[in-house]
């Protein structure tokens, strides 16, 4: 297979900083192995730009697999925290894939970033948030319409930088031609439905569809950080 993919972040219509980190940064086009991944600095807290660029740089560096780079991604924050003790307390999400050669991707997934897959003109998503309202709903006590209202909606319930050893959600993905996949911070969900989503994902090319998607979340009104990368897999 091959993959063409483009990114695009931006810092919303309310926020002053961009905590949200993303790689690639270019847009780019190859067979693989590929790394992509998004992570989402913990709003609210102390230095989360800083996390989020820790992480993705650590992950980039770490040979392994997707549990290997969270690790690693993890084990940097926690190291900056230990000798920088002011900046106790951030965090980050991180959601990541390796794309191959032979159509597979390998995901690894902490945190409320999410991955998508659009194809045939359905919209699947790859990704549970870690978060306290997605407990609520698998539980059956609250709906899918209720959590996007509630208002600990983005109270994730898993991070890295926190704790020595976190969990880490692995899975696998056989692409097919055509497919298309999304990755963002929670900046695009909390603006955008799955409907608008898939019919963003739908058009134009990976580097068009990144941009639409930002200039949605704006228009829908931006109270978050927005990051995407898409990937369009080619036979």
């Amino acid at each position: 297979m091959n993959y063409q993919w483009s990114s695009a972040s931006h810092p919303g219509l309310v926020r002053t900083n961009n905590e949200d980190s993303v790689h690639p940064e270019a847009a780019g086009r190859g067979d693989g192995p590929i790394w992509v991944m998004v992570a989402d600095g913990m709003g609210g807290h102390v230095a989360g730009e800083v996390a989020s660029r820790l992480a993705v740089d650590a992950a980039i560096s770490t040979d392994g697999s997707p549990t290997d780079k969270v690790n690693a991604a993890n084990t940097a924050i926690l190291n900056e925290i230990e000798n920088k003790p002011h900046l106790s307390g951030m965090g980050t999400t991180l959601t990541m894939a390796r794309l191959d050669p032979d159509g597979t991707g390998h995901f690894g997934h902490v945190g409320d970033s999410r991955a998508y897959l659009r194809r045939d003109d359905v919209l699947e998503r790859l990704t549970e948030d870690h978060t306290v309202v997605a407990e609520y709903v698998a539980s059956g006590a609250m709906t899918e319409e209720e959590a996007a209202q509630h208002p600990q909606r983005s109270m994730i319930t898993r991070a890295l930088g926190l704790i020595d050893s976190v969990p880490v959600d692995t899975f696998e993905v056989t692409f097919q031609s055509g497919d298309r996949l999304l990755l963002c911070s929670d900046g695009v969900n909390e603006m955008l439905n799955d409907k608008t989503i898939s019919s963003l994902l739908g058009e134009g090319t990976p580097e068009e569809t990144v941009w639409a998607i930002v200039e949605a979340a704006n228009s829908a009104g931006g109270q978050d950080n927005i990051t995407a990368l898409v990937v369009e897999v080619e036979e």
